[in-house]
């Protein structure tokens, strides 16, 4: 009996199931049977544990991911690009795996069942579908008749774990999703790449993917206490730049919401309420732990002091507007504020 309970229960697949993966899998379990891909075989274990199926595959050797060719029809795609390079190649091959390319996957009632179709679009028509997706988006949305196209092939629904980084420094203004890119990095470049080819997948019909743009992510075991404890410096009030956060626990919710309730190539920033700059963030950790507070130092002097991959985080100033989050996914979060964390852990510091 329990064997068919599992057969007939809805799938879903974690790609890069690291902390925030494994906070996703009790919200998931409730009503699917959750799949867990990880490049580490020791780590099955630890998934198993945690209530999930694990597979072992590795996003930089495509041939490992055959396995996943129709495994589950909601993929929550949480893994990094690699760590070289403009163009997201484990992207890539996670979406030619699923079928982006001339394929797309019907599925049966119950998910009982699915068998493979080649895409039967005529070419131009698919073209005038993606420069329709294209000139809209910039605005975050896409066409209606390409939304219902990919609805009625029962595309792959994918949830994208990008970053805010692609925004690159914006002064510290508020900013909304329809903020042009401009990413500063590589690392953001690649968040970028994985980003456009989620899109155009979705144009062609080939997925259903939302995106997701993160801040930087806090819990009690993701806080900057080992800075704090080591000294190093943060900006002065005069050149700090603003950060903005969310709660591993808060973001979870919202990537398991964004599974049902999320827009194709729908832009959502994951983020609080918060409106920090990063040395009152650090100031905020260490009264509420009882350590010294970091040291504050110019801008000059950070350029040469600071580690060149840290003081990365320390050129780009942006607050994030989050009305998508609260209107249209109704995401009530459960801490609003980083504030509203500390002061829960103070009580149990």
């Amino acid at each position: 009996m329990k064997a068919t309970r599992n057969f007939r229960r809805p799938r879903v697949l974690i790609v890069g199931c690291g902390d925030v993966g494994l906070r996703c899998v009790p919200l998931l379990q409730p009503r699917a049977r959750v799949f867990a891909l990880t490049s580490h075989a020791a780590r099955c274990a630890e998934l198993r544990a945690a209530g999930a199926t694990p597979l072992v595959g590795d996003l930089d050797e495509r041939r490992s991911l055959k396995r996943l060719a129709g495994l589950a029809p909601t993929v929550l795609h949480l893994a990094p690009p690699q760590k070289s390079g403009d163009d997201d190649r484990r992207t890539r091959a996670l979406l030619a795996t699923l079928g982006s390319a001339g394929q797309v996957r019907r599925m049966g009632a119950g998910m009982r069942a699915c068998t493979w179709i080649p895409a039967v679009a005529p070419i131009a028509r698919m073209r005038r579908a993606r420069a329709s997706f294209l000139d809209a988006e910039a605005a975050g949305i896409v066409p209606d008749r390409v939304r219902r196209a990919a609805a009625s092939r029962g595309a792959s629904r994918i949830v994208y774990a990008s970053t805010t980084g692609v925004y690159g420094d914006c002064g510290g203004a508020w900013i909304d999703e329809t903020r042009a890119v401009r990413p500063a990095n590589a690392r953001a470049k690649r968040r970028v790449s994985a980003e456009r080819q989620l899109r155009r997948a979705t144009a062609r019909g080939a997925v259903t993917a939302s995106i997701a743009r993160i801040p930087g992510i806090y819990a009690r075991n993701r806080l900057p206490l080992a800075r704090l404890k080591k000294g190093t410096p943060a900006l002065n009030a005069a050149d700090d730049v603003y950060t903005n956060h969310i709660h591993a626990d808060d973001l979870a919710a919202i990537l398991v919401r964004l599974a049902t309730h999320g827009k194709p190539a729908r832009v959502i920033h994951a983020s609080d309420d918060s409106s920090l700059k990063m040395g009152e963030y650090f100031d905020l950790v260490a009264d509420t732990f009882g350590l010294a507070r970091a040291p504050r130092i110019t801008r000059a002097q950070a350029e040469r002091q600071i580690d060149p991959s840290l003081l990365s985080f320390m050129r780009e100033s942006r607050r994030l507007v989050n009305r998508r989050l609260k209107d249209e996914l109704r995401v009530r979060l459960r801490y609003p504020s980083v504030e509203d964390f500390l002061r829960d852990a103070a009580k149990g510091a």
